[in-house]
């Protein structure tokens, strides 16, 4: 049960990580190889552009920043917490 626990916790850290380099790295374009960039667009794109066209739907993502990542970690943060508890009241 742990291990399945732990699991989860270690692919919700690693999309964080994931979507947290994308960032650092969108301000270093010219530095880094585009393909390391495109990796991480890849994916961490599926996860991000939902958010950002809801956002842009509901009028929250207008200017030059975008804000679908922090809305991501968000998310990401409350699925956890939601799964993790799930998984330890069903092994209880």
């Amino acid at each position: 049960m742990s291990i399945l626990i732990r699991s989860f916790n270690t692919l919700f850290n690693v999309i964080e990580i994931l979507i947290l380099a994308r960032i650092v790295l969108s301000y270093l374009r010219n530095i880094i190889s585009p393909k390391i960039y495109n990796v991480l667009y890849q994916l961490t794109e599926p996860i991000l552009y939902p958010i950002r066209e809801l956002l842009n739907r509901i009028g929250l993502n207008k200017g030059m920043i975008d804000f679908s990542p922090i809305f991501a970690f968000i998310l990401i943060n409350i699925l956890r917490s939601v799964v993790i508890r799930l998984l330890s009241s069903l092994y209880l």
